[in-house]
């Protein structure tokens, strides 16, 4: 019988090798054996390093990073320079301290790590690092056929899932050159700007949850969850409803929508008149909300952002308007705007962007047409399921239509629409095939989480808490 081997041997015969992520300690005065030990282990790690993720101290960061931090070069003339003179990095003699906000922490919004380099309680530099939820749906919706991908990208923004859909599903109709019936526009914007109003009731109740006011909290899961009931009534399901699909919708408006939609919409209205009431005049939110996280229009253009962080700043960028799709070109709505791109003019627009939906939805109402709720192309469109028991060629249509999928023609696509946090856009590449051979989404919460170290740089440890709320990141998006 073979005796095992004593891996203090193999550890002394075989040199360590080197490693960015560990190091042995060379130093034998560092290590204090156990009380009770009676040897020495062989490997010792007495630190580690997390790359370029990882945060140096202030008096050890190169000056070209400091200033990259607080957007001295975030957009540039060609040709030009930055002149070092120019820019305040800060370098104090005094210690700094760097500490982790997160991955589990619960202002972050979901898995969601923050680097914060500290001066006492100011923050002076932060870092967000993400990757923790990492899923990996992009490059699962290249190995779905084009029937598959709406269950697919439905769970990336999991508070607005029918806007994934939308912008999944226009990305191939645009490949398709598929034209939609008039009730199919409808219908999906119906329920998109409702699933508008739950996203931003979830972060009012959040954000007042953030900020102290647990009677938010409360309030706004009270009215998201009439959405979310008429949503289980038209879908079948709550959330990631694979509803809204490439050729129109799963199925019709069920029997007394307009009801039910009415109800919602007027029981909102009243409430958010409840919430301005809560919270707008309250002192302590104005004083966690008005000039905390502040942001210029240069810098939200130069970092890409978009959503209520953009127009916060006084820029009315809303794709609805800028460049409709849909019908929205067929409503009135008023593009909501702030002044100084602050906390209290993100919660400002995202309370009158529930009332503008609302308004939005009421004209759906009324301008409803009648007819089909899905393009009538039998190389896209899946047979009527009552015809599948009567004709056996309906049912070979059918199981072909949801086992090889439809083939799109070769190109590719970028189609973009405005979902509660800022521009949602989907890009497709075609090879011919029944598949994507490329899919990229171009979510808005990564986008916006780059704003973090210009909203956060001077402000205290509370206000991270604060300004991480009124971003509205979901994570689910930023790792896809």
């Amino acid at each position: 019988m073979t005796e095992p081997s004593d891996p203090r041997s193999d550890a002394e015969s075989e040199p360590r090798p080197d490693s960015d992520l560990a190091a042995p300690i060379t130093d034998q005065s560092e290590w204090e054996p156990h009380p009770g030990a009676d040897h020495e282990p062989a490997g010792l790690v007495a630190e580690t390093s997390e790359g370029t993720q990882e945060m140096t101290p202030r008096a050890t960061t190169e000056p070209g990073e400091l200033r990259r931090e607080v957007g001295a070069v975030l957009r540039l003339p060609e040709g030009a320079a930055v002149d070092p003179e120019d820019i305040d990095v800060e370098r104090g003699e005094d210690e700094t301290m760097i500490i982790n906000m997160g991955p589990q922490h619960p202002s972050t919004h979901g898995v969601l790590r923050l680097m914060l380099e500290l001066d006492g309680e100011t923050v002076l530099r932060t870092k967000p690092v993400i990757g923790y939820l990492h899923t990996g749906m992009e490059k699962t919706g290249e190995d779905l056929t084009y029937v598959q991908g709406a269950t697919n990208v439905t769970r990336m923004d999991y508070l607005s899932p029918l806007h994934n859909e939308l912008v999944y599903s226009l990305s191939v109709e645009s490949l398709l050159g598929l034209e939609m019936p008039p009730r199919s526009d409808w219908i999906r914007m119906l329920l998109v700007e409702l699933n508008r109003v739950s996203s931003h009731l979830m972060w009012m109740a959040t954000n007042g949850m953030d900020l102290g006011s647990t009677s938010m909290m409360i309030y706004g899961f009270r009215e998201r969850e009439m959405v979310l009931a008429f949503f289980e009534k038209t879908t079948g399901l709550r959330m990631n409803h694979n509803f809204i699909r490439p050729g129109g919708t799963a199925a019709d408006l069920p029997d007394g929508w307009e009801d039910d939609v009415t109800v919602i919409c007027d029981t909102v209205v009243e409430r958010t008149h409840e919430y301005d009431e809560l919270l707008t005049g309250q002192p302590v939110f104005r004083q966690r909300t008005e000039g905390i996280g502040t942001i210029s229009a240069e810098e939200a253009l130069a970092l890409s952002l978009t959503g209520p962080i953009l127009r916060s700043t006084g820029v009315p960028w809303d794709l609805r308007r800028s460049m409709p799709y849909l019908r929205y070109d067929e409503v009135e709505f008023d593009v909501i705007v702030g002044t100084f791109g602050d906390n209290f003019d993100r919660y400002s627009i995202r309370l009158n962007e529930i009332r503008e939906s609302v308004r939005i939805i009421r004209q759906i109402v009324e301008k409803m047409p009648a007819g089909d709720y899905r393009a009538q192309d039998k190389k896209v469109t899946p047979p009527p399921r009552g015809r599948i028991d009567e004709s056996m060629e309906a049912l070979i249509h059918h199981f072909k239509t949801f086992t090889e999928g439809f083939r799109v023609p070769e190109g590719e696509t970028y189609v973009a629409i405005e979902s509660p946090r800022g521009e949602l856009g989907c890009y497709l590449v075609s090879d011919g095939s029944s598949k994507p051979y490329r899919m990229h989404i171009r979510g808005p919460s990564f986008v916006n989480l780059q704003g973090l170290p210009v909203m956060m740089r001077g402000g205290l440890v509370a206000d991270a808490v604060a300004v991480c709320s009124s971003v509205d990141p979901v994570m689910g998006e930023v790792d896809r």
